[in-house]
Parts: structure tokens; sequence; C-alpha cells
């Protein structure tokens, strides 16, 4: 080959080489120039992800704070609904709570029974071998249970009872053929409509609150005199006496003050009543803070008798009035003129400013426990029984009184919460309990005869007499649904006609009020004739 020809060959291969160099780089620039192109459009891609999730996210968050705020307020809401509406949901509970117990009480009322023997003994179990407990005649019981066994092939009907006695529920086994269904069945015939069914609501009037009351009674004597009265004031501001029980009308008819009634009724008027200014008498006891109760002789009342002698109870055999060994003339509890007479006495007392008004002798006379009624007239024209009249006067006298915003309250023998009769007065516990606010039990240790309670001189043993008796006035009280709050009558006199008698003084008294306070009973009256009270500090 020739030079020249050798050369053109030589160039030929450096630009073939050279072409093929540059188609080379070429691609592999495209190539690698490529792949950062599709990295950074996977990057983008992933950065539009990225931003999108953000946003999804924010906005999910932003959608969660205010399904937060949301749920806040309706929480908040809900909460300012419920508290407004506190008020509605506590009287609906409180109506529902009402009807459960209304609707426990009507089941306990229909399973109400009552002791029909004298006494019944109540047993630990159905075997009726442990004797646990004795209940007496018209006892309240409730049936829990019943079963029926076997003994000696006989089948026996037993109910298993709770009751309440000495502060105290207990229960036990009887037979079930010992009970009677109402109260009423357990009393004598006669007594037929005595009224157990009307339940008296608990007062206590807004402008006249009940007391604790803790008092003494003052006489015609003592309310007369400036003397005796500045005394018994300082007695009250220096002890825990609160209360006087005043006569308004004592046991000879005669009122304490000027009134109408008698007027109205042709009772004799008195030209010298003890208090001369009703209106100041009582503001000076308001003054002192006194709770006062004006006690009412309701039908030992010769005042009235010699207006009304056809009203009086007389001896068939002689036609003569009767009286007891004082020499009193009563006047028939049946005479309704004579109970319009007595509450409108009550009424005018109450319009005076008294808190309470107190019916003292409400009762038949002594009778010796009724053997004497056959040989009585008693001016008995509704042929009602003694107890039934007493119970309707005081019913009578509580919605009346009542409803001029006073309280009512009746005496009653001490041993009456003892004795399931009426002792031949007219005075029967539940009768009695059951229609007034206050029942007082005249408990004076003193008119209990020696043996009563096993106790050998009941006045010389004040607080055994006490504790026995009013716990048997307890356990009366529960044998109906809505009783008086038992305020007792205690000694503060002594009793020398007893044999066996022992001085009353400060210690004494506080006796007799200690066996109350370990009853759960912490109202009591002081009687002495005398209105002497031998008390001293609170």
């Amino acid at each position: 080959m020739r030079v020249k020809d050798k050369k053109k060959f030589f160039r030929f291969l450096i630009l073939v080489t050279i072409f093929i160099f540059t188609i080379s780089c070429g691609v592999k620039r495209f190539v690698f120039n490529d792949e950062p192109k599709k990295v950074e459009m996977v990057s983008d891609e992933i950065k539009v992800d990225v931003l999108s999730l953000n946003k999804v996210n924010k906005d999910t968050e932003l959608k969660k704070k205010d399904s937060i705020i949301k749920e806040d307020k309706k929480e908040e809401e809900s909460k300012n609904i419920t508290e407004q509406k506190i008020p509605e949901i506590k009287e609906k509970a409180l109506v529902n709570e009402q009807r459960e117990e209304e609707n426990i009480e009507k089941n306990t009322v229909n399973n109400s029974k009552y002791i029909k023997n004298q006494t019944l003994f109540v047993y630990k179990d159905e075997m009726q071998k442990e004797k646990t407990d004795t209940l007496r005649k018209g006892t309240r019981v409730e049936i829990i249970d019943e079963k029926e066994i076997t003994v000696n092939d006989k089948k026996k009907s037993l109910l298993k009872i709770q009751y309440k006695k000495d502060l105290k529920s207990k229960s036990g086994w009887i037979s079930k053929v010992d009970l009677a269904n109402s109260l009423n069945e357990v009393l004598p015939k006669e007594w037929k409509n005595l009224d157990f069914t009307t339940n008296y609501p608990i007062n206590n009037f807004s402008n006249n609150p009940r007391v604790d009351v803790k008092g003494v009674y003052l006489n015609i004597y003592t309310i007369g005199s400036a003397k005796k009265m500045e005394r018994l004031i300082n007695l009250a501001n220096t002890t825990e006496i609160n209360a006087f029980v005043i006569d308004v009308k004592d046991d000879n008819g005669v009122l304490s003050f000027e009134m109408e009634a008698p007027k109205k009724f042709g009772i004799p008027v008195s030209k010298n009543y003890p208090i001369k200014n009703i209106e100041e008498f009582m503001k000076k006891m308001k003054e002192n803070n006194i709770y006062t109760i004006a006690r009412i002789v309701s039908f030992k009342d010769p005042t009235y008798a010699k207006a009304n002698p056809d009203k009086v109870i007389i001896s068939r055999d002689t036609g003569k009035p009767y009286t007891n060994s004082d020499g009193i003339i009563w006047v028939s509890a049946h005479d309704r003129n004579l109970w319009d007479y007595n509450l409108s006495v009550a009424e005018e007392a109450a319009k005076a400013g008294f808190n309470e008004i107190q019916f003292d002798y409400v009762r038949f006379p002594a009778s010796n426990g009724g053997k004497l009624d056959a040989k009585l007239n008693y001016r008995n024209t509704k042929n009602e029984s003694k107890p039934e009249t007493i119970q309707k006067y005081l019913k009578y006298a509580k919605e009346r009184l009542n409803a001029v915003g006073v309280y009512t309250s009746a005496d009653v023998y001490g041993q009456v919460g003892t004795f399931s009769d009426d002792m031949g007065l007219g005075q029967h516990w539940e009768a009695v309990t059951q229609v007034v606010d206050y029942i007082s039990p005249m408990m004076y240790p003193s008119h209990y005869g020696n043996g009563a309670y096993g106790i050998a001189v009941p006045d010389a043993q004040p607080y055994k007499t006490i504790y026995h008796s009013l716990k048997d006035s307890i356990n009366r009280n529960e044998n109906v649904d809505s009783p008086a709050v038992i305020r007792p009558w205690i000694q503060a006199f002594t009793a020398k006609w007893v044999k066996g008698y022992i001085p009353y003084n400060e210690k004494e008294i506080r006796e007799q009020i200690k066996a109350m306070n370990d009853l759960g009973v912490t109202e009591y009256l002081l009687w002495s004739p005398s209105n002497n009270y031998k008390i001293t500090g609170k």
C-alpha cells in the first residue's frame, strides 16, 4: 500500500473510532442522565405522597380535634343539662323512694296481725321447743315466713313473725291460730267503733315549732301571784325547764282569764280572774322563751254542772250526782255541748298565744274498774262505749285546734300503758295515742300499788318504777301507725301518805328523768301541787 493510501486509511479509522466513542458516550450520557430524572420523579412522587399524607394526617388530626372539641362541648352541655336537672332528678328520685316506701308500708300494713291471746310465747324456731319471748294481747306483729309441719301425725301451721319490743326489733315463731287481722278484733265487741285507721300527719307548725319540753305545772294561785311567777321564771332561766303547764280551766271549772266562751254557753262568769291581763302575761312568757301549755280539765267541772244539771252523772239508786272521794261533781263525757264549751275555751287560749292545749281528766270518773257502771247513769244517749267517746272527743279537739296552729295533748293514768283494757275510765292507750300530738301518762311512783312491776314500794324506787311503766307505754305505741309523742308527768312532791315513802328532792327527780332518758324519752312534766320544784342546774 502506498504511503498516501495508508494515511487515508488511518484517518478513516480515527474518525470511525471518534464516531463510535461519541455515540457510545451519548448513549451512556443518555442512560446516566435519565436515571436521575427517574429517581427525581420517584422522589417527587414520594414528596407528593408525603405531603398528601401529611395533609391527610393534618385533616384527620383537625377532625379528631374537632371531634374532641365537639365531644367536650357535648359533655359540657350534657353536664350543664344534668346540673340544671339535678333538682328535678332528685325530686323524681325522692318521689320514687317515697312510692317505694309507701308500697312497703302498704304491704306491711296488709301483713300486720295482732296477738289474740292474753299472753303468747314466741319460740326460737319452728320446732317450738325454746321460748325466747312473751307477747301480750294486742301486740302488732308482721308475718315474714310460714311453714307447715307434722307433729304426732297432725299438721300444724306456724308463722315466723317480726315485731318491735323494748326498743329492739325481734323475730320468732308462733302458731298461726293465735293472730287477728285487726286491733279491733282483740278488743271487747262494744268497742267495735274505735278508729285505728285514721292516721293524722305529724304536725310541726312553722310559726309554732315543736319544743323538747321540760315543763312544770302552775295552778291558778301561782299564776295570780307576781312573786311566785318571778320565782318560776327564774327557774326557767337557770335550769333546763323551758315550759309551763298553766291552769286555764281547772278542776273546779274556774277559768284563769276573761273569755267569751262562758257567756256563749251560759256558764257563770267569774269577777276575779287570776290573770288580769292575758296579753301582758303571754308577752312575758315569750320574752323568757317559755313554751306555754294550757291545761283544760275536761269532764270534772262543777261550774258547768251547776248550769247543766241534766248533764251530770248520777246514781241510778238515789238520782243524786255521783262524786269520788273529793266530792267534786262530774259531767258526762258523752255531753257534746261540753265538748264545744271546752274547745271554745281552748281556741281562746290558742288565740291568746298558748302553744299547746292539754286535756286533763279526759276520762270518766273512777268506778271501781267499771264495776259501778250498772249503777250509774252516764247520760249515754248515743250508746257509745267509754273509749269510743273519749277518742271521738280527742279527735274532734285535734281537728279544731290543729286548724288554728296549736298542738293537742292528753293526760292518762300511768298504768294505762300497762293494762290492755281502759281501766274502766275510757282511757285505752292505742285509742288515745292515735288522735293527739302528745300523750302524758301520769307516772308518779306514789300512785302505783305496792308490788307493781315486782317492786315492793314503787314510791321508794323512782328509777325502776318509771322505767318499767314507760317501757310498757313505748311498746304500746308500736301497735299503731302514727302514735303521739310520749311526754310523762313525773313526781316532784313527797307522798307522805304512802307506807314506806321517801322524800322527793332533786335526786329523786333526776332518777326519774334518767329512767326516761335510758329509754330514749327526753320530754317530761314535773307535778307538784304546791308548785315548788326542787331542781337546780342544767
